[in-house]
């Protein structure tokens, strides 16, 4: 089973039940799949075959599901790509990755002609038609289709095929590759297999208790795993109907949720502090919401109570990353919510908190998450050393710090790599962060350590405030009285806003670029 084969079972059994809604239109889950079986033959016709690599570069449209339900019946293997991205930063993963085909935006055709000769492997551009309400720059699909290696989306999903042959896919086959980040050095393709995709969001289905009478906010970005399995593929294989937003914004999710009777909506904690900034926004605009879901980063303490203490909802958090396609943990929907938590293992996955020498730690000590279960990774796409490192004995090793109580509930600490240690003791950013979050006149907060002569490092905080009577020194002493003194920031820089992602994720690794430029200057 595969989530592809799945969207075909489904479509028998909802049949004419909208699978979403987009810009006003409903379409059927029978007319997806439809749609979806057409666009897999005209990728065959063109020569796209098993184990074909084929690269999305869209935002959050029914392209995206069409186009990744169509590589992935056609056998092809599916790299998800921020259409965002600088021309460097794609043309590095479509060449690493091995990249046959592209699906994007028309607005990107420029970026594959500049492009035009430094990807071999590149043969097809299948262009998609920008809704005019967004195009930012005279350009004629017509003119493009002409051009070499250029097709039409639409054109493709108007033809007519005569014949579809679904290629015999093992649950081991490559379906995904995910791009991380690349925090450190350039970006590692997670290999998730049709397995890791499938189970992970059927599990996650189950879990959260999706079903078809769920509505589900799609506003995340789709291209990230984040939203791939909790707002994409789970609802999809649960009957639910996805609510597709192009773009977040504060005021289009409070309507959209408020006009469809929305029961799901899942987002990145800066998402829920734009929504709660929002003066607008009501507690009646939110009242279909059955569960609220938070990840991507972790969530502050006094956000989550504020958010909540408004609208009268619960957010329950989880954690995931890409190699794990990507939820290993949430709080149960059964049993109290615990505020800070990430919660507990979901169904088929095992998380537990080791030393470095890989053995696991007694409750409420600190040590690394490693996780396995039928959803971890294959491995990174032509990077056996760095899988062999990550993946051990059949355990993900993620790199983040954390700890269990005795309930079996776990807690992130912190990235190990961005634990500060000022003069031989360690100092977890997050817990710095959320003690300013609990200010009342702070919206964000982020904490990183800088170098320091007599310490080694020191604490550095940046903070986002609307207040303009706040100093650095009051803020340094709100801190004295609820951290050790090692913790308190030496600085305090204030700013108009902090350097995010496309997921809304705080990036401490621009603010750490930023210290450092005003070091060499």
């Amino acid at each position: 089973m595969n989530i592809s084969t799945r969207l075909t079972e489904a479509a028998g059994q909802y049949g004419d039940k909208p699978a979403y809604y987009f810009e006003g239109e409903a379409v059927s889950y029978a007319k997806l799949d439809g749609m979806v079986t057409r666009f897999a033959s005209g990728l065959q016709e063109m020569g796209i075959q098993k184990g074909d690599h084929v690269a999305l570069l869209l935002g959050n449209s029914p392209y995206f599901v069409i186009g990744m339900y169509g590589a992935l019946r056609a056998g092809a293997t599916v790299i998800p790509v921020n259409p965002i991205y600088t021309t460097a930063e794609i043309g590095y993963i479509l060449g690493n990755g091995d990249v046959k085909g592209v699906i994007a935006l028309d607005l990107l055709v420029p970026l594959f002609e500049q492009m035009n000769g430094q990807l071999p492997a590149l043969e097809h551009v299948i262009v998609c038609e920008t809704p005019p309400s967004e195009q930012k720059q005279n350009f004629r699909v017509e003119e493009a289709v002409i051009r070499t290696k250029m097709k039409s989306f639409t054109t493709m999903l108007s033809k007519e095929y005569s014949s579809f042959s679904r290629p015999e896919l093992d649950e081991e086959d490559t379906a995904v590759i995910l791009y991380t980040s690349g925090t450190t050095g350039k970006p590692k393709g997670a290999m998730l297999s049709h397995k890791n995709i499938y189970r992970n969001a059927a599990d996650v289905a189950d879990y959260l208790k999706m079903n078809d009478a769920d509505k589900v906010v799609a506003t995340l970005p789709m291209f990230h795993v984040f939203c791939l399995t909790v707002s994409l593929n789970a609802p999809l294989m649960s009957g639910a109907s996805l609510i597709i937003v192009p773009r977040f914004s504060p005021k289009e999710v409070f309507r959209l949720i408020k006009e469809y009777d929305a029961t799901v909506f899942a987002g990145v904690p800066t998402m829920y502090n734009f929504m709660l900034q929002y003066e607008e926004g009501l507690k009646e605009d939110v009242e279909t919401l059955r569960l609220c879901i938070s990840g991507g980063a972790s969530m502050p303490v006094a956000l989550l109570k504020g958010f909540e203490q408004k609208f009268n909802v619960v957010i329950s958090e989880g954690y995931g990353l890409s190699e794990a396609a990507p939820v290993t943990c949430f709080n149960p929907l059964d049993r109290p919510r615990k505020a800070g938590s990430i919660g507990m293992n979901i169904v088929n996955v095992e998380n537990k908190v080791v030393n470095e020498l890989g053995e696991e730690v007694p409750p409420n000590q600190v040590g690394e998450l490693i996780v396995k279960g039928p959803n971890v990774m294959k491995g990174y796409y032509k990077m056996p050393e760095e899988t062999a490192h990550t993946i051990r004995d059949g355990w993900l090793y993620t790199g983040d710090l954390a700890r269990m109580d005795e309930e079996g509930y776990f807690y992130i600490v912190d990235r190990k790599k961005d634990m500060i240690i000022v003069g031989g003791y360690n100092v977890y950013p997050r817990e710095v962060e959320e003690v300013y979050y609990s200010h009342p006149e702070i919206t964000e907060a982020a904490v990183l350590g800088i170098p320091d002569p007599e310490q080694g490092e020191a604490v550095m905080c940046y903070v986002v405030t609307a207040n303009p009577n706040l100093t650095e020194e009051m803020l340094k002493e709100y801190g004295r009285g609820q951290l050790a003194k090692y913790k308190v920031p030496s600085s305090i820089e204030f700013l108009e806003e902090l350097p995010k992602n496309t997921t809304g994720k705080i990036l401490r690794r621009a603010l750490k670029e930023q210290v450092a430029g005003k070091a060499r200057s």
